[in-house]
């Protein structure tokens, strides 16, 4: 029975700007800046707290570039997990998806702790907790269940639910905070003696920062929640970037601000402080912020409490939210088992993920110290962020020109390397706050393999980023050091011509030969039926085939990916090939530049040596002009044409054009490549013709000849889009057939396409 039709569950989509950019505050406005003040105090020394968080919120601002860079163009749920998913496909996205919902999970679980210990702090000192004793601390812990419990109660109402009812509690904390922060300020210009407590400003040096700065990370990153919100914000590419940037610099801000007025808020040598100040407040450790608080204000305990409450229960319902939606992302995509997908029909929310990452909290809260619990949360975020960043590079540099973006980055990619090697360093220095995070992190990760390994590997759904091999046929087992060319079929009705003119440089160099063709999928076409767009692609593959095969050793692809270039390109880098031929029918659309969108992205991005055929056919060239200006694509050029022209031991000219701007010595440079070229001097004529006009000199020379052969531009893709080249030029005008090459430049063609 034929199949009409499907019906799929998804999620709706209610959150605004404001609400994501509450979600993203409340997340970071928690656990980590009342646990870290006073630890940070206790580490580094009253400077060292503000330096914290000042520079984590400079690394932070970094990290948030790049997931608002790739937010604005991977809009959907799931965060670093798709991110890496379009970079470097479906293992390392498992990984990503893997490590940012145990991530969020225990951020969720310090969230919780935090609540119990500042509440129970403010109820012992009241003095109703007197009769507790021993099992204070079971106390704490059974709190922290309780709270827990509720917002992933709140969480399973819905994203509208959550959005609303976190944004109100961020909108209160906050204001909180900036409350105390700004009573500091005053306080220190009435009382400029309390400056006095900066001193000395770093005690235990500058080496002490990566320490505090590595265990307090955890206070920056909800920015990688509100990633987690595509599928369910209004207007994704416009409102993640902003929802980003806005939440991480009001967040520094606030955070600076506050430890600010906790260092000042004890008076030097007042009652029960002994010794400076700094000391005396880092005694306490997590608690020393609200042991400091409570003296700044007359009613500094009960204000502190409210902030706590209401800042680690934004945190923790923002972190509940992020959790889910990693793991509903990983059931989506069958990385885990399918019923982590299933969403609620009434209530739109992704239920079973949700049981699921409130287990992680809840186990995590129970059974671990509070400061292991922050330090692994920590350092999971560091190396998912670690990995983000490289995301963003590989994406833009391999996707930049067919992805939509909605916020691009400046000075790239300066932000994301400097990002890299702050998070690694901030990672290491974490064992001296924390071993127990060095284990649990990587027994985590380790696990995290086994279960891509055994289990998801074979079960992943195809996505659109990815490209799937249709069929492959293998005449015979190709040698570690034989050449490799690959011919890419894009017209199977012109497949017989383009291999008969490949022919003879597959002959002149021995190459095993790959025929490759892309099979076109329209978009809104699931790959379940891509295979009814094959056929015709088959069918002329077979033809070339049949060919070639007698002669050399071959092989066929077919693949379907829904962008032509990078299937093209994932194909040369899998099967190693040396050159690469491709057909070119020489027309432009007005939406392209250069050669056209698909052979420009190949151009720019190929790891190996290129030939683009433009009408060809199959014809005996008996003059060929190669117009040359120095470089390996000169080089290549002229091989290329004495291969051509071999049969008929056809004639090249090689052309050079003579200008005021131009001082290439082409005697000079066919002397210095004579070897490189491997032609005799007898098949090689020279010309110089002096002209201002290079294109027009070029096109009017071509008109007496069969063929001509140049090479590509030197120049990247940014100068391209401005001002079309030379050889582009003349290979679009030219009504001659025209062969153009761009040889691979080894590093310094690796530097170009990166930088």
């Amino acid at each position: 029975m034929k199949e009409t039709g499907h019906v799929s569950s998804e999620l709706s989509r209610e959150l605004s700007l404001f609400h994501i950019t509450m979600m993203g505050l409340g997340m970071m406005i928690g656990a980590g800046v009342f646990l870290g003040i006073g630890n940070s105090i206790h580490v580094a020394g009253p400077g060292g707290v503000l330096l914290t968080f000042a520079l984590n919120g400079v690394i932070a601002i970094m990290t948030a570039m790049s997931y608002a860079e790739l937010s604005s163009a991977i809009p959907h749920a799931g965060g670093a997990y798709n991110f890496a998913r379009v970079g470097f496909g479906r293992g390392t996205s498992f990984l990503a998806g893997w490590m940012e919902w145990f991530a969020s999970s225990i951020a969720g679980s310090i969230y919780a702790l935090t609540f119990s210990i500042y509440v129970l702090r403010y109820f012992h000192q009241l003095g109703f907790l007197d009769w507790a004793g021993p099992s204070f601390y079971i106390i704490e812990k059974a709190l922290a269940v309780l709270v827990a419990l509720f917002f992933l109660y709140i969480n399973y109402r819905g994203a509208s639910e959550t959005g609303k009812i976190g944004a109100l509690i961020t909108l209160a904390q906050t204001a909180f905070l900036i409350f105390i922060g700004v009573i500091g300020v005053v306080v220190a210009v009435k009382d400029p003696s309390r400056l006095v407590n900066f001193k000395p400003f770093l005690p235990h040096g500058w080496h002490r920062l990566l320490i505090t700065m590595g265990f307090t990370f955890v206070a920056f990153e909800g920015y990688e929640v509100i990633a987690q919100a595509g599928d369910e914000t209004i207007d994704p590419k416009r409102n993640l970037p902003k929802a980003m940037l806005y939440s991480v610099g009001i967040v520094t801000i606030t955070y600076i601000l506050v430890a600010f007025a906790a260092v000042i808020s004890v008076k030097a040598g007042s009652e029960g402080v002994n010794g400076p100040v700094w000391q005396w407040i880092g005694q306490f450790k997590e608690k020393g912020f609200g042991e400091a608080v409570s003296r700044l204000l007359p009613m500094g305990n009960i204000l502190l409490t409210l902030a706590v409450i209401f800042a680690s229960t934004s945190a923790l319902n923002a972190t509940i939210y992020s959790a889910t939606r990693a793991s509903y992302a990983l059931g989506r995509d069958r990385m885990l088992p399918v019923f982590f997908s299933k969403i609620s029909a009434r209530r739109k929310t992704p239920w079973v993920a949700l049981i699921f990452s409130g287990l992680i909290i809840l186990v995590v809260a129970t059974l671990l110290p509070t400061m292991d619990v922050a330090s692994s949360a920590s350092i999971m975020f560091l190396f998912l962020f670690f990995l983000v960043n490289i995301c963003v590079i590989k994406i833009r540099r391999n996707m930049g020109d067919e992805l939509k973006y909605g916020f691009i980055m400046p000075l790239f990619p300066v932000f994301p390397i400097l990002a890299i090697i702050c998070q690694g360093i901030l990672a290491i220095w974490l064992i001296h706050m924390s071993w127990i995070a060095w284990i649990v992190a990587p027994v985590w990760i380790f696990s995290g393999l086994l279960i891509y390994h055994f289990y998801s590997k074979k079960r992943a759904v195809m996505t659109k980023d990815e490209i799937f091999v249709f069929e492959e046929e293998e005449s015979k087992q190709i040698e570690g050091d034989e050449y490799r060319i690959m011919v890419s079929v894009a017209n199977p009705d012109n497949a017989l011509d383009l291999v008969r003119t490949s022919y003879r440089i597959c002959k002149a160099k021995d190459a095993h030969v790959e025929l490759l063709h892309m099979v076109p999928v329209p978009d809104q076409v699931s790959l379940r039926d891509a295979g009814k767009y094959m056929a015709k692609g088959k069918e002329g593959m077979v033809e070339a085939m049949l060919y070639l095969a007698p002669i050399f050793s071959v092989s066929t692809t077919l693949r379907y990916c829904r962008n032509i270039a990078r299937g093209i390109i994932s194909a040369v880098k899998e099967k190693k090939i040396n050159l690469l031929i491709i057909g070119w029918h020489g027309s432009i659309k007005k939406n392209e530049y250069k050669l056209g969108h698909i052979i420009d992205s190949i151009i720019e991005r190929s790891p190996c040596d290129v030939a683009i055929l433009k009408d060809c056919g199959h014809r005996e060239f008996k003059k060929i002009l190669v117009p040359l200006a120095g470089g390996p694509n000169s080089i290549l050029a002229l091989e290329i044409a004495g291969i051509i022209g071999s049969r008929d031991k056809s004639q090249v000219t090689a052309l050079t054009i003579s200008s005021k701007k131009s001082k290439f010595n082409l005697k000079q440079f066919l002397k210095e490549n004579k070897d490189k070229v491997g032609l005799p001097s007898e098949r090689i004529g020279t010309k110089v013709i002096h002209s201002e006009d290079v294109t027009d000199a070029i096109l009017k020379e071509s008109e007496d000849y069969d063929l001509v052969v140049l090479g590509s531009t030197q120049e990247g893709l940014l100068h391209q889009f401005v001002k079309t080249s030379i050889p582009e030029t003349v290979a679009q005008k030219s009504e001659k057939p025209v062969i153009m090459v761009k040889a691979s430049g080894g590093i310094r063609s690796f530097m170009k396409r990166w930088i």
